[in-house]
């Protein structure tokens, strides 16, 4: 542009012209607010309303919504059906009154049922490691279809803020990660079902069985179904789940505490993400962390970024031993570990980072698992005697040949963003091998 412009001024006037037209252009679109296309009147603290609510946030569906009973959704929706539970009116007027997550998809045009007859390989979870086995098989010619229990982009689709993931200086957030590669991933085309759960594997035929009737046939697979957080023991705390008490950061609950104060329970860059997002929406919001000190735990950036937020306090050995509320939460009781004491405190939403759970009891015996539920592979399928064949066990080759495990579900000392993405693309390069080595052997 320079070296034209040095040459021509007429010529880099012009192009400056049209830069500052389709600058101002992207500026009016982004400015302007995009239409919902759901409106959803609901109670707060109604399980169901609360589960929708995720599902459109998570599926980046854009929404309403309107709490029954006041001037608001009067006004929006004029003699809206007398009904108890969630109601929701899409773009073109169709109404559903209390609708399942799965129905509401199949409205909004979600593909939740598989298209083909027999794909080259089925990807179980849709996290960073599953989307990128996905645009890695797609794009190389393996028919490749995705099938998420939720919603794409798995636990780090719902990071605030991921700061240190290669290429992006400003940071990324997680659902806007995982919107980028589950669009990626279609255009190459492959298929992603939400909303599917796998009822069971076939390790022999290596066919899914989904919870209903529909089974998807591969031939080969990918567990990237990752984990799940660890759940406290608390008395009472489940039957609070949806109702003020959240594992995850459930960001769709974060314009509901404005002036409240908020507590977050962890001391990983998960926890961390969440403090820095809220802090932007609730009075005050509080980490409670067990230990002594954050350093042996989150990354050195957060906790830097953290001390910057006035409205945000991190309390060391602190703990929280009781719930109360009836019909959503309203208190705390948080054990300072320190001094013995125990002190109550109103609060708006507790949201808990602690741990991680792989959930894997649902796969067949012969998939080779250590005492956690993390999947073994390679080397480590052969070192628990679990491995058969003649060939050693590829790198991310499960006990069950022809099925692989990437991402957090598998055994590795390793927990981050990048690796995951690492390994789901590098499962797609034993996929090959395995699928060439299978059609060398008939």
């Amino acid at each position: 542009y320079y070296s034209l412009a040095a040459v021509s001024k007429e010529v880099a006037q012009k192009v400056s012209a049209l830069a500052r037209e389709r600058m101002g252009g992207l500026q009016s679109i982004t400015a302007e607010p995009q239409q919902p296309r759901v409106t959803l009147v609901g109670h707060r603290w109604d399980t169901a309303c609360g589960e929708l609510r995720r599902f459109l946030a998570r599926n980046q569906i854009s929404f309403n919504w309107l709490l029954p009973d006041t001037a608001d959704a009067e006004a929006f929706w004029a003699g809206r059906p007398a009904f108890d539970g969630p109601v929701a009116r899409l773009a073109d007027g169709e109404i559903m009154e209390n609708p399942a997550v799965r129905d509401l998809a199949i409205r909004l045009g979600l593909q939740t049922r598989p298209r083909g007859t027999e794909y080259d390989v089925a990807i179980i979870g849709g996290g960073p490691a599953g989307l990128a086995a996905a645009v890695y098989g797609a794009s190389e010619g393996l028919r490749t279809i995705v099938v998420e229990r939720e919603a794409p982009g798995g636990q780090a689709g719902t990071s605030s803020r991921i700061e240190n993931y290669l290429g992006f200086p400003s940071g990324i957030s997680g659902d806007e990660l995982a919107s980028r590669a589950l669009q990626q991933a279609r255009r190459l085309g492959a298929e992603i079902l939400v909303t599917r759960a796998v009822a069971g594997i076939d390790t022999a035929t290596h066919d899914l069985h989904l919870d209903g009737t529909d089974v998807v046939r591969a031939r080969s697979l990918i567990l990237a179904t990752g984990v799940t957080w660890r759940r406290l023991g608390i008395d009472g705390f489940d039957r609070l789940i949806g109702k003020g008490v959240y594992y995850g950061a459930a960001r769709s609950e974060a314009s509901a505490t404005h002036g409240q104060d908020v507590y977050l329970i962890g001391a990983g860059n998960s926890a961390g993400q969440a403090a820095m997002y809220f802090s932007g929406h609730a009075r005050s919001v509080t980490l409670l962390v067990r230990g002594p000190s954050l350093g042996d735990s989150m990354s050195h950036y957060l906790i830097e970024q953290l001390r910057m937020r006035s409205n945000v306090k991190v309390r060391l050995r602190a703990e929280v031993q009781a719930v109360h509320g009836e019909t959503h939460l309203t208190a705390i009781d948080i054990l300072d570990k320190t001094t013995n004491e125990v002190s109550r405190h109103e609060c708006g939403g507790l949201f808990v980072f602690i741990g991680a759970n792989a959930e894997t009891e649902w796969l067949p015996a012969d998939v080779v698992r250590d005492q956690r539920g993390y999947v073994l592979t390679g080397d480590d399928v052969k070192k628990a005697g679990g491995w058969s064949r003649e060939r050693d066990p590829y790198l991310l080759e499960t006990s069950a040949p022809g099925i692989f495990a990437c991402g957090d579900v598998r055994l590795s000392p390793v927990k981050r963003v990048a690796s995951a993405v690492g390994e789901g693309s590098m499962a797609i390069a034993f996929v090959h091998q395995y699928l060439a080595h299978e059609k060398a052997r008939r």
